[in-house]
C-alpha cells in the first residue's frame, strides 16, 4: 500500500477553514447548488483557483476523497501548490508499481521536497541461522556473512528463493520509477532517500554474484546511477541530499554531477550508501571543501577522515552544527581507523563550530575500537550501540559517560547475541553500575533505551531517581531486568510490582517494561531508526 506520510503545505496565516465541501459535492436537489441569476450553480461550476484554496486546508487523504466529486475537482487535486512536499512509504510490491508511476508522473516534475523510504516489511523471514547476522548489511559493503562464512569453508553459497529475487527487481524498478520521474525537476529543494535492504543483505543477496542474477548486464544499476546523477546535474535550488541504504545509487563520481553553485549553498548531506568494494569512500576532503555552507553531514565514519574534520574547520566554512556518524565492524574491515580524526582535530572542529553536535552508531563494533575512536573533544549528544556478535563492555559505557557529561541526552544499547550463559553484565568486578554512573554524570541525558544486557532492579530504580522526570524516555526490555536474592527472598514484597512502583516514583509518571521486544523498532529496525533519528536530528538545528 503506498502510505503518504506528509502532503501539508507551509502555514499560512488566512481565514479559518470553510465548512466542508461534501455538500456541495452531493448530487441533485435543493443542497447540490444554489441559483444565481436563474441557474443551478453545482460544486463542478466553482473556479479552479477556489477549489485549490480549499484542498490547502485538507490533509492528504481527505484531498483524494474530496478529488473524487467530479472531473474538475480530480484536475484541480494535482495543482503544484497543494503538494509541495511528499512523504512516501513504499511496500516492495509489484503492485505498488502503477500507483507509485501515477503519483510520481503528476507530481515529480514539480515537488520541492521528496521523501521516500522502501520498506522491508513484506520480505520473507530470515532462516533460523541466519537471525544474528541480521545487522550486518546495515550500511556494510562487500558480500553478507553468510556468503562470506561459506566462501571461507570452500562451500557453495546458501541459494535464494524465487521469492527474494522477485523483491530484488521490484526493489529497482521502483527506484527506477522514482528516479526517472523527478530527473528534469528543477524546483526540487530536498531529496531524501532510505532503502531498507538489509534483511536483503544478511543472505548476501547484495552482493555482486547475486544481484548479477537479477541484473546480469548491470543495465539496470547504472541506469539508476546514471539518473541520479542526472538529477544533481539538472538542480538548481537544491540544498538537502540524503541517501541512506540505497544499494549502490550513490558513487565515488555522483558528486561530480554537482554544479559548484549548488554545492556551495547545500546545507545537508547524507551518504550512507557504502555499499561500495574494497576502500572507496564516496566523498573525498578535496570534493568536500566545495560544500562551504554544510550545516549537516552523515557518513560512514571510515570515510570521515582527519583531513575533511580540517577542511570543515576552516574559517572559509560555515559552522557545522550536526554530523551524524555510522560505525560499522564491516567497515573497519574493509577500510582502515588510521585516517580518522584526532583529538587535536574535534578540537580545531569545535573552535570553528561551537554548537557542533555529534551522533553515533555503532553496528557489531569491538570495545577495542570504539575506546579508539570515542576522543575526549568530540560533543557527543547521542549514541547508539546495535551489537549482534560483539558486546559492549562495561569500559566503554564509563568512558562516555565521563567524557561526555556535558553533552550526552540519547543512549541506546541493543543486544541480541545469543548466549546460553545469559546476558552480559555490565557491573561485573566494578563497585559502580556503569549505566548508573551514566545517570548520576551526565545531567541531560533525557532517553535511556537498555535490551540484552543485565540491568539489576535497584539500579534501574536508582537510574530514574537520579534523572527523575528530566529522562524522557527509559526503555528496558523486562528479560533484561534480573533481582538479586535479597529482593527475590522478602516474602512481604512482590519484587516486580516494587519495581514499577518504585521507578514511576523516580520518574514522576507511571513506568512499565518493555514487554513484547518486537515492539521496540530501535531494536527490529535499527537501520531505520537510525536514518529516521539521523533526519531528525540534522532538521534541529
Amino acid at each position: 500500500m503506498l502510505l503518504f506520510l506528509s502532503q501539508e503545505p507551509e502555514a499560512r496565516p488566512g481565514p479559518p477553514p470553510p465548512p466542508p465541501v461534501a455538500a456541495a459535492a452531493a448530487g441533485p436537489g435543493p443542497a447540490a447548488g444554489m441559483s444565481v441569476c436563474g441557474e443551478a450553480v453545482g460544486a463542478g461550476s466553482l473556479p479552479s483557483e477556489l477549489v485549490v484554496h480549499i484542498f490547502s486546508f485538507l490533509a492528504g487523504p481527505d484531498r483524494l476523497r474530496a478529488s473524487a466529486a467530479c472531473s474538475h475537482w480530480r484536475e484541480c487535486l494535482f495543482y503544484p501548490a497543494l503538494w509541495p512536499r511528499l512523504r512516501l512509504s513504499l511496500r516492495v510490491s509489484p503492485a505498488e508499481r502503477p500507483r507509485l508511476e501515477f503519483l510520481m508522473r503528476k507530481c515529480g516534475w514539480f515537488v520541492r521536497e521528496l521523501r521516500v523510504q522502501f520498506a522491508a516489511d513484506n520480505y520473507p523471514s530470515a532462516s533460523p541461522g541466519a537471525a544474528v547476522t541480521a545487522a550486518a548489511g546495515g550500511g556494510g559493503g562487500g558480500e553478507g556473512p553468510v556468503v562470506a562464512a561459506a566462501a571461507a569453508a570452500g562451500e557453495a553459497p546458501p541459494p535464494l528463493c524465487p521469492r527474494w529475487l522477485d523483491l530484488l527487481r521490484t526493489y529497482l524498478e521502483l527506484v527506477l520509477c522514482v528516479l526517472s520521474s523527478v530527473r528534469n525537476n528543477r524546483n526540487l529543494q530536498k531529496l531524501s532517500l532510505f532503502g531498507d535492504i538489509s534483511i536483503l543483505q544478511q543472505h548476501g543477496s547484495i552482493s555482486n554474484t547475486y544481484l548479477g542474477k537479477v541484473d546480469p548486464d548491470g543495465k539496470k544499476i547504472k541506469q539508476i546511477q546514471q539518473l541520479f546523477e542526472e538529477i544533481l546535474g539538472n538542480s538548481r535550488q537544491l540544498k538537502w541530499l540524503s541517501c541512506g541504504f540505497m544499494l549502490q545509487i550513490v558513487t565515488p563520481t555522483s558528486l561530480a554531477s554537482l554544479s559548484n553553485p549548488i554545492a556551495n549553498t547545500m546545507e545537508h548531506l547524507s551518504l550512507l550508501d557504502n555499499h561500495i568494494p574494497g576502500n572507496t569512500t564516496l566523498i573525498t576532503a578535496v570534493e568536500l571543501e566545495r560544500f562551504v555552507n554544510l550545516r549537516s553531514l552523515a557518513l560512514d565514519f571510515c570515510d570521515f577522515t582527519a583531513e575533511m574534520a580540517r577542511v570543515l574547520a576552516d574559517s572559509n566554512h560555515v559552522p557545522l552544527h550536526r554530523l551524524s556518524l555510522l560505525v560499522h565492524s564491516v567497515s573497519i574491515m574493509h577500510k582502515s581507523l588510521d585516517n580518522m580524526p584526532e583529538d587535536e582535530n574535534w578540537k580545531a572542529l569545535t573552535r570553528n563550530s561551537t554548537n557542533l553536535r555529534v551522533y553515533i552508531m555503532a553496528f557489531d563494533v569491538k570495545s577495542d575500537d570504539m575506546l579508539r575512536i570515542l576522543k575526549p573533544s568530540i560533543p557527543l549528544e547521542r549514541i547508539h550501540f546495535d551489537s549482534y556478535i560483539t558486546c559492549v563492555s562495561g569500559a566503554v559505557v564509563d568512558l562516555i559517560s565521563r567524557q561526555y557529561d556535558k553533552f550526552l541526552t540519547h543512549f541506546i544499547l541493543m543486544n541480541d547475541v545469543i548466549d546460553m550463559s545469559g546476558f552480559p553484565d555490565l557491573s561485573d568486578n566494578r563497585n559502580e553500575d556503569p549505566l548508573v554512573l551514566l545517570a548520576w554524570r551526565c545531567t541531560r541525558l533525557s532517553l535511556l533505551a537498555v535490551h540484552g544486557y543485565t540491568v539489576w532492579a535497584h539500579n534501574l530504580i536508582a537510574i530514574a531517581r537520579l534523572r527523575g522526570s528530566d529522562l524522557k524516555v527509559l526503555e528496558v526490555t523486562e528479560e533484561s531486568i534480573d533481582f538479586d536474592q535479597g529482593e527475590l527472598a522478602d516474602q512481604d514484597v512482590d519484587p516486580v510490582h516494587n519495581l514499577i512502583e518504585q521507578v514511576s516514583l523516580g520518574l514522576g509518571r507511571p513506568w512499565h517494561a518493555v514487554m513484547d521486544i518486537e515492539l521496540l523498532s530501535v531494536f527490529t529496525e535499527p537501520t531505520r531508526h537510525f536514518y529516521r533519528e539521523m533526519q531528525s536530528f540534522s532538521e534541529g538545528i
